[in-house]
């Protein structure tokens, strides 16, 4: 090569390396443009508190179990190993058990190491060049028609070796806004990840304790049926002897068979919910190892902390998880809107290429190349309009759902806090109609014995003797079960940094810093 052949080479060489550093130059100037909304945490409903009306510093108290009165304590966290609070360590035992071996945490968790990798392999694409190694090899013919020589033909092997970089610019943030839709979909999962874990957790507490309280209406109802049993003994034998009609003992007969029958239904329900539990705690039905929950194990919590309105929507999984959906869905916005504008992009390549594989890096063979694309969309038949309308819609959406979630969450506030208060006062009256129906049975009882009342005055004092205690029952679990409700109604208690047992418990709060 002559002297001014390699000048007007390298001429050449800074020539493309000044417009591609031109470019570059260019590209970082509208690096900074991101078309597109930007997203802003939607603000905390202005209210003071959840229901209309106030509510009592403290529930009403009763004697007896599971009457102590229940303090609220508004701005107060909740424990994250709240279910702790009920003092049960078969309870707990089976939980922390449950978060370790349930099907449905390690779905969310494996969903939360989807939406990771999937950004991951984003951001890669998105901040960093491609590079890539090309070796190749392939025979082909010439013939001399190319070159102005019909006579000439030629086979030839033809080898090279190459790398390429290729690298799109993102000038109007269509990356950036990818990037931010995958990593509010990161946030939805942790969300997720953590609503499963306080379902979980509140399902199998709920669960316990309406086994508990199908326990104690059994037993309840098993000492009547003993009770009637006796009576109807009596009877019988006061019959023989022309004591009493036959008409008194078929009522007691009929009475015994009434509550006996309100047994199979409260068996077959307890029989349901042990299979609830061995689910929930990721174990097969037969499983005999899940404990059995009684009322007496539990203990009410006497401070009830309650969450700030303003502190509500930092605090539920499913509001959070809504929000990340709206992010997301704003972000989407900014894609579609970037794809109206210019799309830059940059390549180079640099490697050998020779007739044999032993010339293929010696002298000579170097082969290179630089390359800059611009891309403006013109006509795609109102495509890309399109599709920033239905962008634009899909947020909308998005924003509705949120506000729907808000609103359905501060709703489960308020039945729980009205709940729990309505709770205590049905336990009080309950508790002085189950004393007043056992006196009233006991003195019919005596009446009876010396003929002053009729048997159907005793039959009715039996009945409504059955009726409170199992209300009474009831009632007693209502209590818990209302108590649990409410922790989750509030988030669960996530947001303290505790230990809790649950895998990735601190990932919701990582993930929103």
């Amino acid at each position: 090569m002559s002297e001014g052949s390699r000048r007007r080479a390298r001429e050449e060489i800074r020539l493309r390396a000044s417009l591609v550093l031109c470019a570059i130059f260019v590209a970082s100037v509208f690096s900074a443009c991101t078309v597109g909304p930007d997203f802003r945490h939607p603000a905390a409903p202005n209210a003071e508190g959840y229901t209309s009306a106030p509510l009592p510093a403290q529930t009403v108290e009763t004697p007896g179990a599971s009457g102590a009165s229940q303090r609220f304590a508004p701005g107060e966290n909740i424990p994250a190993a709240w279910w702790t609070l009920f003092h049960c360590e078969p309870l707990d035992a089976l939980i922390r058990q449950a978060l370790a071996d349930s099907p449905n945490i390690t779905a969310a968790q494996a969903a939360l190491r989807q939406s990771r990798e999937n950004y991951a392999a984003q951001r890669g694409a998105t901040l960093l060049p491609g590079v890539d190694a090309q070796l190749g090899a392939q025979r082909q013919k010439l013939t001399g028609l190319t070159f102005g020589q019909p006579g000439f033909s030629e086979d030839l092997n033809l080898y090279n070796a190459s790398v390429n970089v290729s690298y799109n610019l993102d000038l109007f943030g269509s990356g950036r806004r990818q990037l931010e839709s995958l990593k509010a979909q990161i946030d939805y999962q942790n969300n997720q990840l953590q609503g499963a874990h306080l379902t979980l957790t509140a399902n199998i507490v709920t669960a316990a304790v309406r086994e508990a309280s199908l326990r104690a209406q059994i037993e309840a109802t098993e000492q009547i049926v003993a009770s009637e049993q006796d009576q109807l003994d009596v009877l019988r034998k006061q019959f023989e002897v022309g004591g009493v009609a036959r008409t008194a003992v078929l009522a007691q007969q009929t009475q015994l068979a009434q509550t006996s029958a309100t047994l199979p239904p409260l068996r077959d329900s307890l029989d349901q919910v042990r299979h609830q539990l061995a689910a929930l705690a990721g174990r097969l039905p037969s499983d005999a190892t899940v404990p059995e929950f009684r009322l007496d194990m539990f203990t009410l919590p006497d401070t009830l902390p309650v969450s700030l309105p303003s502190a509500l929507v930092r605090q539920r999984p499913d509001i959070l998880a809504s929000e990340a959906l709206l992010h997301q869905a704003s972000a989407k916005v900014g894609v579609a809107t970037a794809a109206l504008y210019p799309q830059l992009t940059l390549s180079a390549s640099y490697g050998a290429q020779s007739l044999t594989p032993a010339q293929l890096f010696g002298a000579g063979s170097a082969i290179w190349s630089l390359g800059a694309g611009l891309t403006q969309p013109l006509f795609h038949g109102g495509q890309l309009q399109a599709e920033k309308r239905a962008a634009q819609a899909a947020y909308e959406q998005a924003d509705a759902q949120y506000r729907e979630t808000v609103l359905l969450a501060f709703q489960n506030v308020a039945d729980a806090l009205r709940a729990l208060d309505h709770d205590a006062q049905a336990l009080h009256a309950q508790t002085d109609a189950s004393g007043a129906a056992r006196d009233l049975l006991t003195l019919t009882r005596d009446q009876y014995k010396i003929g002053s009342v009729g048997y159907l005055s005793l039959v009715d004092a039996q009945r409504q003797y059955q009726q409170t205690v199992v209300s009474l029952a009831q009632s007693r679990a209502a209590r818990y079960a209302d108590t649990a409700a409410l922790f989750q109604a509030l988030g669960g208690g996530w947001w303290t940094g505790e230990d809790t047992g649950q895998p990735g418990a601190q990932q919701v709060q990582e993930s929103d810093q």
